[in-house]
């Protein structure tokens, strides 16, 4: 059954993507996810050899045309994955280590059915593609077609206590794998953290891939999250562990600069980056910079969420 829903920003299959393209990788290999699922792929490969979905294309910007996916050699090989360097090609180069089968997941705290999930128990989750805006803190952009599933799924089977209010996420941190964690850029491990209803929002997902194939390991593989109407470093990557908790947690950036990286971290025009202004963005592949949309253009879906707070205060 295919876990389906309306919101003002859907678009047609065939507007997103070329349809020709669509067609072609939609039938390229028929039950590519079962296929992985049922242990016919022991590992996921990497980008030159990765694995095929099908999948319906359930959610896409809101225009289309405007927002054409960012070509997949873009967004593979520009990204901020410190745990690889602070370049932005560390990661292409680099990430060939990092070993993403076998891998689990644990989900635990503040629930009733603590479990751990495999990777191939992620990829039995009703799988969809949602080509979701990616907006850097950096002020650059992209549109990228994910697949995955809703966060939500996930922690439903755990049963949240009436006790929890924040979801804690945890990445993988292995100097043997990430060269970068020899660094102290940053706290390590990486840590990120949500309100438990922007949690349980259905646009926030757990992706396991994008361009309709597995997610290459410098775009954070094998499963990362996703949150498209927070900057980029909310959407954390090679995810090993969930918590639910009691307390707000603590987040790599929020420990590292406070003032610069707050909790929420919600796109806002009108909240400045210290160093930098926050009110245009590039879009990765175009000359010309655009008007940064609120909440990333999500805001119909997701204002709600944030009714009555400060916006400034609470960055």
């Amino acid at each position: 059954m295919l876990f389906r829903f309306k919101v003002p920003s859907q678009a047609r299959e065939d507007e997103v993507t070329p349809r020709e393209l669509f067609l072609t990788r939609r039938s390229a290999i028929a039950g590519g996810a079962a296929l992985m699922a049922a242990g016919g792929l022991p590992a996921f490969p990497g980008l030159a050899k990765a694995a095929t979905f099908q999948v319906p294309t359930t959610v896409s910007p809101q225009d289309p045309k405007l927002d054409a996916p960012t070509p997949k050699e873009s967004a593979t090989t520009y990204n901020n994955f410190y745990e690889f360097g602070t370049g932005k090609t560390d990661p292409s180069e680099r990430a060939g280590s990092l070993r993403t089968s076998p891998w689990q997941v644990v989900v635990d705290g503040e629930v009733a059915k603590p479990m751990t999930f495999g990777i191939e128990d992620l990829l039995k989750f009703p799988l969809e593609e949602r080509v979701y805006r990616l907006r850097c803190v950096e002020a650059w952009s992209m549109v990228i077609p994910w697949i995955g599933f809703p966060l939500a799924e996930l922690l439903k089977r755990v049963e949240p206590s009436w006790t929890a209010r924040y979801v804690a996420f945890q990445t993988l941190a292995d100097p043997a794998q990430m060269p970068g964690l020899r660094s102290p850029v940053l706290k390590w491990p990486y840590t990120e953290g949500l309100r438990l209803d922007e949690a349980m929002h259905p646009l926030a997902i757990l992706s396991v891939g994008m361009y309709g194939e597995v997610l290459p390991n410098q775009n954070g593989a094998p499963v990362r999250l996703v949150v498209p109407w927070k900057y980029g470093y909310k959407s954390i990557k090679s995810v090993v562990r969930i918590t639910l908790t009691r307390e707000q947690p603590p987040t790599a950036w929020n420990l590292s600069q406070p003032s610069e990286y707050g909790f929420y971290s919600n796109v806002n025009p009108d909240v400045d980056h210290p160093r930098w202004s926050q009110a245009n963005e590039r879009r990765v592949g175009e000359f010309f910079r655009r008007k940064t949309l609120p909440f990333n253009g999500y805001a119909e879906e997701v204002a709600g969420l944030y009714k009555g707070m400060d916006l400034q205060k609470f960055h």
